[in-house]
């Protein structure tokens, strides 16, 4: 048995009632996690941070994000905070709260 590499609790808003200011990174996968978890298949893959599918990688981050642990592979996809309006594989990380 081995220690997990990450640990994610079901919603991000609960983050803040354990730490004051919490990981923002962490609160970035935990709200991404969330919303695709309900109606996709979601795993911890060994490059970017979840595997959509088994089809799609996503990274996720802030706005000045980039392709670079993700340039060399197919289907791969950026969702970024703090942005508004998407380009070609960058997704804003607010649009995935749609698919909830």
């Amino acid at each position: 048995m081995s220690r997990p590499e990450k640990i994610y609790l079901n919603n991000s808003n609960l983050m803040y009632s354990f730490a004051s200011t919490p990981n923002i990174g962490m609160v970035r996968e935990t709200f991404f996690l969330n919303q695709l978890q309900q109606g996709h298949k979601v795993n911890y893959p060994n490059k970017g941070d979840f595997l959509v599918d088994d089809k799609y990688l996503f990274e996720v981050g802030g706005k000045s994000k980039s392709f670079e642990q993700i340039k060399d592979i197919p289907d791969s996809f950026l969702a970024v905070d703090n942005t508004e309006i998407g380009h070609g594989a960058r997704i804003p990380l607010w649009m995935f709260g749609i698919l909830y």
